[in-house]
């Protein structure tokens, strides 16, 4: 009898400016949890890795997300092999 193991799921994550300031980092692989179908269910995972990504995550109203290059929000979905992007919304003058 043989016995396989599921491959992990990972995607990356990249958070530019200040929120790149708070995590450490302007890009992560993560591993893909089973419980995160979406945004929305990635941002706990994410919060949970250290303080400065709970800092940077904190109110998501005031952060855009892209997955894929593509705008979304927390509905939009994820899946291993995607890259998910976090930035603050853009402002000019």
């Amino acid at each position: 009898m043989t016995i396989t193991t599921p491959a992990t799921s990972s995607l990356s994550v990249r958070y530019f400016a200040w929120m790149r300031e708070h995590t450490g980092t302007a890009m992560e692989t993560v591993t893909l949890p089973d419980n995160v179908a979406c945004v929305g269910d990635l941002v706990p995972h994410l919060t949970a890795m250290s303080e400065g990504h709970a800092l940077a995550l904190k109110n998501m109203q005031a952060v855009r997300v892209a997955v894929n290059r593509s705008y979304g929000d927390l509905d939009t979905p994820v899946a291993g092999g995607d890259e998910v992007a976090f930035f603050p919304p853009v402002t000019g003058g």
